[in-house]
């Protein structure tokens, strides 16, 4: 059995190899981020990245994976704004809206934060609109199809307040939200006609409450 010391001594190793393992995977996947958006997905190496994050290949494939493996780990990160991906009902917007009361209140939440996760995605979606790689065109039809699946729970969630448009179901109220919160949707209207992201939230916000919400009583 070592003495006290000795696993002191083996904890704080341990402990310092995690913090160098994850400052290395930051350090990847934002030279990952700067090189697909500058050059496109077919442009940038593997060596280029390794190269730009200042660490070996051999830790750019320990640490992320391939290279598809690695634009996922960007969307996956774009999608939880933290530094690892996180499960949709883990996010603290989704437990926001699925604590909030009020429909029109659980539209606001998820608008602002679609802005705001649109706005991390938009320089991705420029790179798998421009990748012949058929594994990132999965990616992305992958994280539509999770999208659409989410949009349902979202859906019975709104459906349960009791305060939603006669007549309206499950199906609808989800193809409506996932149309327009996608980041193809984002980008024609803040990218391509120059809306700022909270005005775009607001709309966003806005327009589903006109079509989702009832009516109040005249």
């Amino acid at each position: 059995m070592g003495s006290v010391a000795d696993q002191v001594k083996r904890r704080y190793d341990t402990s310092g190899r995690r913090r160098a393992a994850e400052a290395n995977r930051r350090a990847i996947l934002e030279a990952a981020r700067e090189l697909f958006t500058a050059r496109g997905y077919a442009a940038t190496t593997m060596n280029g990245i390794a190269e730009r994050a200042g660490v070996s290949l051999d830790t750019v494939y320990a640490a992320v994976g391939r290279k598809p493996a690695v634009f996922l780990e960007l969307v996956e990160t774009a999608l939880s704004g933290t530094d690892q991906a996180v499960p949709a009902r883990q996010r603290e917007y989704v437990q926001a809206i699925r604590a909030e009361p009020a429909a029109a209140r659980k539209l606001e939440i998820y608008a602002h934060a679609i802005a705001g996760i649109h706005g991390r995605m938009a320089p991705l979606l420029r790179v798998a609109q421009t990748a012949a790689d058929p594994q990132v065109r999965g990616i992305w039809q992958d994280i539509a199809h999770r999208r659409a699946a989410n949009m349902r729970e979202l859906a019975r969630d709104l459906l349960d307040t009791g305060q939603l448009r006669p007549g309206l179901g499950v199906d609808e109220i989800a193809d409506v939200v996932w149309a327009t919160n996608s980041p193809e949707f984002y980008c024609l209207l803040v990218e391509d006609r120059g809306w700022l992201p909270e005005r775009f939230a607001a709309w966003l916000a806005d327009a589903w409450g006109r079509l989702l919400l009832a009516l109040p009583p005249a």
